[in-house]
């Protein structure tokens, strides 16, 4: 591996900087986008059991918060329980918005790596040729230096495509669960909306 990077010269580093990136923030996405970390199934008949038992505290409110980002939402809710329909739906939409945020915490590094590892391989590539053309003198050619020029074009052409490639699957399939997450829990925000103003069981 070490015989290639120095073969691929020095634009190889930035490639590999961005696929550590890229890793990391993948890594850390598919262990915080888990749904039962998000929006846990149980946790709504486990509200509306707190409402049927006398109510919602403050501790109870403290608890939902940090129990996960669709507690918040939750607690939003019920913090405004008293209010109109409207002001809940208001204060659920803010909280929302705090939550999609978050959902998509490093998303938009992800797409920028996608799309700027190609071009880094590019520039690899252009320095290689630079090199290769470089090695073309007067009194003939240096050979050495025509295949370091070589090796930097094509190892770097490979690199930025595959850094680009799975750094763009990521990017696209996060986008989507976060997508079916927050349809998620707009679904069951509007279920407990419901449940508070007496429009539903």
């Amino acid at each position: 591996m070490w015989e290639i990077i120095k073969a691929a010269g020095w634009p190889i580093w930035p490639l590999i900087i961005a696929s550590i990136v890229a890793l990391a923030i993948i890594g850390e996405r598919f262990w915080a986008l888990r749904r039962e970390v998000v929006a846990p199934e149980n946790l709504l008949p486990e509200v509306q059991k707190w409402l049927v038992q006398g109510g919602v505290t403050k501790e109870t409110l403290g608890k939902l918060e940090q129990h996960s980002l669709l507690g918040q939402v939750f607690a939003s809710a019920l913090s405004n329980a008293k209010n109109s329909r409207e002001v809940t739906k208001e204060a659920i939409e803010e909280t929302g918005r705090a939550v999609a945020h978050e959902l998509e915490r490093y998303l938009p590094i992800l797409g920028t790596i996608a799309t700027v590892a190609p071009l880094l391989g590019l520039l690899g590539t252009v320095i290689g040729m630079v090199e290769l053309f470089g090695s073309f003198t007067n009194s003939g050619h240096d050979v050495a230096q025509f295949a370091r020029g070589i090796s930097v074009a094509l190892y770097n052409t490979a690199a930025g495509i595959i850094v680009a490639v799975p750094s763009m699957i990521s990017y696209r399939y996060f986008r989507s669960r976060v997508d079916d997450l927050l349809v998620d829990m707009e679904q069951q925000a509007i279920k407990l909306v419901e449940i508070l103003h007496g429009e539903r069981k």
